[in-house]
């Protein structure tokens, strides 16, 4: 694959680096991604938990830069999101379709871009994509899901000379709570790094992944506060697809390793769900604050080290989560709290503070953005597409998509009985098809599930609980909104052409 780099160090090459916006200098990127760590648990989204709730240091990140509103996931489940964030590519490219699977040493991503352009890098905290890490000139990262306290890291250093799977390597155990000790690394590293190169670093914390574990100094933060509940907490899934009546994600199917103690007998399911919400959330919450107390240390450092200005501040999730609403915890489904991703971004020196934005972006477009930032030409392979002119002029130009693609792969996973899925989201409208098929996909398993649809207005129903599919008057929006959904399944290379059963289950059930 040829490479372009327009940010070299040749004079001439300066002078025609397009990409750089006639900088002299390219800017670092700081990219902060937490694991599950909903939009609406950020208090600068607002929402009902911003009553009681608040994250200070991510919100400044937003104040002093831009918030995306429609920031969209592309395959709502961590391993995933990740192949597609490194390689700015969709499951059925990169080949990360569910958990069981990992992202291939040899394939291509945006690291190893930065490399090649002169870039610094590294990576610390959560990998979760099952090989070594490429494309970094550093690592420190967990093996598989990690564990919160006294957490495990691997570093080259550790792996050398062990040929065993990457995530059984031998490595080194650091004391204190996760979201600390990756903070530490990374200001470690950057205190060691080559100081005359500009650097990405990718900071990934494990919180506030399930099983929601907090640091002792936030044991009794909210112990006096109720906890606000969404409106549609009690859910019945009236009218929606079969898929909400199989799933094991509601809140009465948490466990008592969730929980941290004995669940109380001869409950309602309503009453369930009212008491695992308070403690779920309570859990959560504490886990949000050690993340936010880290996001300011970084923040501090910056300013402390005159790097402020010339940073690039990243903070999201590997995806969205349900926090009660439908009664669920979890992501995995294209409704809009599993599929919408925080996105704060601060550049001091080309994006305006206190911008908001509610253009569609998605999580393949991460790759290409911070490589145009970089200066360096997005590479053919990647799919998604640079967003800075959104960022910096606070408005997507004329010709940036009116919707987006999704696909989620992992049908029947043992833990939460979900279905595999796919559709498309507009401005207004969100159409999902429930296909219900393993595909032989790693991790799945055959369900007994007809197929089915559902589509939702948002402007006249953004809480996702009335399923107009099936409305009368509703023929022509549909079958618009299918013509779009195979366009875009063209335009990324998904068209099931290999899955004999779906062309079957598309003849029968699509139109």
């Amino acid at each position: 694959m040829k490479r372009i780099y327009t940010a070299i160090s040749m004079p001439l090459a300066l002078l025609c680096a397009n990409h750089v916006s006639g900088q002299s200098e390219r800017p670092n990127i700081i990219y902060i991604m937490s694991d599950d760590h909903a939009a609406q648990a950020i208090s600068a989204y607002g929402g009902i938990l911003s009553k009681i709730m608040s994250t200070p240091n991510i919100d400044r990140i937003g104040r002093e830069g831009i918030r995306m509103d429609h920031c969209c996931v592309t395959n709502s489940i961590s391993a995933p999101s990740r192949g597609c964030i490194l390689t700015g590519q969709y499951s059925q490219m990169n080949g990360v379709y569910t958990l069981n699977d990992g992202l291939l040493p040899e394939q291509d991503n945006f690291a190893k871009e930065l490399q090649h352009g002169g870039y610094q890098t590294a990576i610390v905290g959560k990998w979760h994509l099952k090989y070594e890490p490429t494309g970094f000139d550093y690592y420190n990262v967990m093996p598989g899901q990690g564990r919160y306290d006294n957490p495990v890291l691997i570093s080259a250093e550790d792996r050398k000379g062990q040929t065993c799977p990457f995530d059984r390597t031998k490595a080194t155990v650091y004391e204190g709570h996760s979201t600390d000790v990756i903070t530490d690394q990374v200001l470690g590293w950057l205190d060691r790094r080559d100081h005359e190169k500009p650097f990405m670093v990718m900071c990934h914390f494990k919180a506030p992944h399930r099983s929601w574990e907090y640091a002792p100094r936030f044991e009794t933060l909210y112990d006096d506060v109720v906890i606000p509940e969404p409106d549609n907490i009690l859910d019945t899934y009236e009218g929606k697809a079969e898929y909400a009546r199989i799933q094991t994600l509601s809140l009465e199917n948490m466990t008592e390793k969730d929980m941290k103690c004995k669940l109380p007998e001869n409950l309602s399911r309503d009453e369930f769900r009212h008491w695992a919400y308070q403690r779920y959330m309570k859990q959560y919450l504490r886990c949000i604050a050690g993340i936010d107390e880290n996001v300011g240390r970084i923040l501090e450092y910056l300013d402390a080290n005159g790097l402020a200005e010339n940073t690039i501040v990243v903070y999201t999730s590997d995806q969205g989560f349900f926090l009660g609403e439908h009664g669920w915890f979890d992501k995995r489904y294209m409704l809009e709290e599993s599929l919408r991703m925080p996105l704060l971004v601060r550049y001091p020196k080309e994006i305006k503070a206190g911008t908001t934005n509610g253009s569609i972006v998605i999580n393949a477009d991460f790759a290409p953005t911070l490589l145009d930032y970089a200066g360096i030409e997005r590479p053919e392979y990647m799919q998604g597409e640079s967003f800075r002119t959104i960022l910096r002029n606070g408005k997507a130009p004329g010709n940036w998509r009116d919707a987006m693609y999704y696909r989620y792969w992992m049908n029947g996973d043992f833990h939460h009985h979900t279905v595999a899925n796919y559709g498309i989201r507009t401005e207004r409208y969100v159409l999902t098809f429930y296909y219900g098929r393993a595909l032989g996909k790693t991790g799945t398993k055959e369900l007994d599930y007809t197929p089915d649809w559902e589509l939702y207005d948002l402007k006249k129903d953004p809480a996702q609980m009335h399923n107009i599919y099936h409305e009368k008057g509703n023929e022509q929006l549909i079958r618009k909104l299918k013509m779009k959904l195979l366009e875009l399944k063209r335009q990324y290379g998904d068209t099931d052409e290999k899955y004999p059963e779906m062309q079957e289950i598309e003849a029968r059930y699509f139109w």
